[in-house]
Parts: structure tokens; sequence; C-alpha cells
């Protein structure tokens, strides 16, 4: 009897020290032959996502620096549309669909006529880089019966591609004449010098990086006229005549943020800057001036500066544009710009792209996907998981656990009718386990993003020791 009351005695507190533990907020390296963490799933199962949508959808920047195949782009994205409705993408950001300087060859960001959507023949050829005016109708037409909104890449202040023309106010020739003979052949919007900086108007030049002698000048009211006032301005015409639903802003920081305002004033529709800096308040600044929606580069460069630069996840908590705008911060982990640009602090490398989507994925903001990335094989179904979860479990707002160098843990705390999700990042080359306060009492937890089989159970104070694979990411939430 004694032996028999000894032997229970150690087994007692045995199992007592491993409850304390467990209850540790202290993480845990897992060995690669350690414990699964899978119980007895007979009592329950996983969500169906699908029986849930919290409202929100995802952007696909539908494009990459030097598209190719050239004149074929437009029919190429034609082609993918319905997948990426049915994986819940909402909108496609197209780029500069009219004829550039460089014609065949153009990304569309020298722009020469903005009304020639691949249908004048000028530059070289007629059809832009990335097809014909036709090709780019019957996308939009294809996107609109997939429920797909179409955004137009607008360049509001620099003009390229003009003919020759004395300038007085420069008092030298500037290309700065643009008819049906001079990278105008649309014959629509004609411009000389008197539109561009300096003029009889006025001297003041907001700066341009990109050819400064045609830097629109804003003030003049035919300018005003022609990119969004009268009926057949730039602005009515991609929205009524060519059927785009909204906007993105290019290089912002090249006028002035009436601009913008005015033209959202007049033709509404969704809208996104391009304010490439990292400093929020200056974002923020120009959010409230606008109304226009943003990328949120504060968020960008906290990602980079968390998963490469200086290798520690607590800069994910940093001030971020989507902590104080949710409902105007698109945020983003790559574009054509980042990833063709030789500074290493610019982009986030591809080894730290998955964590960068986890992250932009299950908090708030409204999240890009980069084309590239979405077409890459070992990114594709992944991101189709993260989409998932954005659209259906990342509600609720969001409150961060837990953070240190190498672990990041952020709750979104869902609603009466949606459970919300825990999101697990670690930078770790181990596996990390972290007992955690759910909030979610007696019952089984998955990562719904698949990156791990260990499925815990809470406990009646809602704590449970939740995974995360080395160097990557879990998205928990409950079982029914």
């Amino acid at each position: 009897m004694k032996q028999f009351f000894f032997k229970n005695l150690l087994l007692y507190l045995f199992i007592l020290l491993l409850s304390v533990g467990c209850a540790s907020d202290d993480s845990v390296e897992v060995p690669t032959d350690g414990d699964s963490g899978v119980v007895d799933p007979v009592e329950f199962t996983a969500l169906n996502l699908e029986d849930y949508d919290n409202g929100s959808r995802v952007m696909m920047q539908a494009f990459y620096w030097d598209v190719e195949p050239r004149f074929e782009w437009w029919n190429t994205l034609s082609g993918k549309v319905a997948d990426w409705s049915e994986a819940g993408i909402d909108r496609i950001w197209l780029p500069p669909a009219t004829k550039g300087q460089s014609g065949g060859y153009s990304m569309g960001y020298d722009v020469s006529d903005y009304y020639d959507f691949g249908n004048f023949e000028q530059h070289g050829t007629t059809p832009t880089r990335f097809g014909t005016r036709a090709d780019l109708e019957n996308l939009i037409a294809t996107a609109h019966e997939n429920d797909l909104e179409v955004i137009a890449d607008i360049v509001l202040n620099h003009n390229s591609g003009g003919g020759l023309e004395y300038n007085p106010y420069r008092d030298k020739d500037t290309y700065s004449l643009f008819d049906e003979t001079h990278g105008n052949a649309s014959g629509m919007f004609n411009r000389n010098y008197e539109d561009f900086y300096p003029n009889s108007v006025s001297n003041y030049d907001p700066g341009s990086l990109f050819y400064a002698e045609t830097n629109l000048d804003h003030h003049r009211e035919r300018v005003q006229n022609w990119l969004w006032k009268q009926d057949n301005s730039v602005a009515n015409y991609y929205k009524n005549e060519m059927g785009f639903d909204g906007w993105r802003f290019d290089y912002v920081l090249g006028f002035e943020s009436f601009v913008i305002k005015d033209w959202l004033a007049e033709v509404g529709g969704f809208s996104v800057s391009e304010l490439w800096d990292g400093d929020p308040d200056l974002i923020r600044k120009h959010i409230e001036a606008t109304g226009s929606g943003a990328f949120d580069f504060a968020a960008f460069y906290r990602m980079e500066q968390a998963f490469d630069r200086n290798d520690d996840l607590t800069y994910l908590t940093r001030d971020q544009v989507w902590q104080t705008h949710p409902d105007k911060a698109v945020t983003f982990t790559a574009n054509h710009d980042t990833e063709k640009d030789g500074n290493i602090d610019n982009y986030i490398e591809s080894s730290n792209k998955l964590k960068a989507y986890a992250f932009i994925m299950t908090h708030p903001g409204y999240p890009t996907v980069f084309y590239l990335d979405y077409e890459n094989a070992a990114f594709k179904e992944q991101l189709n998981k993260l989409i998932l979860i954005h659209n259906t479990l990342a509600t609720g707002d969001l409150e961060v656990l837990y953070t240190d160098e190498d672990e990041y843990i952020a709750k979104r705390k869902g609603n009466a009718d949606n459970p919300g999700l825990i999101v697990y990042i670690t930078a770790n080359s181990s596996t990390k386990r972290r007992t955690i306060a759910t909030g979610w009492n007696e019952v089984q937890l998955m990562d719904y993003s698949e990156n791990t089989t260990y499925s815990p159970i809470t406990g009646e104070d809602g704590g449970a020791q939740l995974e995360a694979p080395a160097n990557g990411y879990a998205v928990w939430s409950v079982m029914h």
C-alpha cells in the first residue's frame, strides 16, 4: 500500500509540474521528433470557412515591370480573372493603359497620349505594350462579368514624347508640343508649353523626378478641364467610355492634394495613392487632404525591417497607417517598383515573403497581392489559403498578444458570429510553442494555414500552447 501511494504521489507531482510548464509564458523550441500535439478530433471538426464572410477582399496588382509577351498582356489577364475572382480577389490594378513615348516597349509611365488605348499608330506601334484597345475593353468586360473592379493607373504630373518647340519661359526648345502629329494622335487634350511649368499662370513647380520640362500645371483651367472637369475629360472618359472603376494615382509627391480631391469629387470610385515614403504621418496627411486611400509604405518598411534588415519582429508593432486608418490603408509586400529596386532596403526577400503576406492578410487594411508572387508555384497554394483566411476570419479589433525579436503573436477578436483568429509568426530556425491566453475556452484549435498539424485544446481559462513552424507562421482559430 505504501509503495502504491508513493508511486501515485510521484505521478501526481509529475502531472502537476507538466501542467505548470504548459501554463508558462516561456516559449518552447520543439525538437523534430517531439510531441505532435494532435488530440483525438472526434468531438471537433474544422470550420468551413466558406460559411464565413467578413465583407473584406483583396486586390491583385495585375502586372510587373516589362511584362511579357508584348502586345498580349490584356489577353493573358482575361484568361486569369475568373480564377482570381474565385480565390477572393475583388479588384485588379492595371498598368497605365495608354500610349507612352516608348511605344511597344512602354510600361505606360512615360505617358504621351491619354486617349490612345492601342488604337492609334504613333511611337512606332498601334497596340500598346499590353495589346489593343479592343483587348483592353474585353478584359474590362470579362473582369466585370466576374465581379471584379478594374483600377486604372493614372499619371497626372509628367508627360513624355511630345514634339520640339521654342519655350519662351525657359528660353530654349522643349519637347512640350503634343498634337495629332507630335505624340497625341487622338487629338484629345493637345498641349503646349503653356500647359507645363513655368507658364503665364504660375512659376510654381511642385517638383518632378521625371521630365521636369513637361510637368503639368494643374492650376491652369484648361488642364483641369481636360483631366477631370469636362464630359470628355480623362477621368470621365476612363470611367464612362472605358469602364474603369477606380484609380491608382502615380507619384503623388509630384503634384498638390487638391488634384486628387477634385478628381474624386468629379468621378468618385475606389482610389489609392502612391506616396512612397515610410513616414506614416506624411501618408495620413495625404489621406486626410485628398480623401483617397494610400499604399501603406510605413507597413511595408516595418515588415522589411522586421524580416530582413534588422531580423527583429518587434518592428511589426511600430507605427503604421493601418493602425489609425484601416479603411484607407492599402497594404502590400511587393510591387513593380520594389521588385526591381537595387537597394536591398526597398524590397522584402523572397524567403520572407509568405511571412509578410501572413501579416497583411491577418491585420487591418486592404491587402494587395503582387502578380509575380501569386504566379510563383512555391507561393500560390499558401496565398490562396491566406486570402481565404483574410476574407473570412480576419475581423474584429487587433490585439498584439506577444512579441520579441523572433516571435510575433496577434489576435483578431472577431465578433458574435465570427471567432476571429490568432496569427503566430516566428523567425526562429526551430519550431516554437508559446502558451497564450486565447480567449477561446475549452475548444480545440487548428492552424487554418495548414502549416502545422499540432492541434491543442484550450483550458477553462482559454489558455493553450500554440505553435509556429520554423521561420514560418500559423493562423489559429477554433474548431467546432
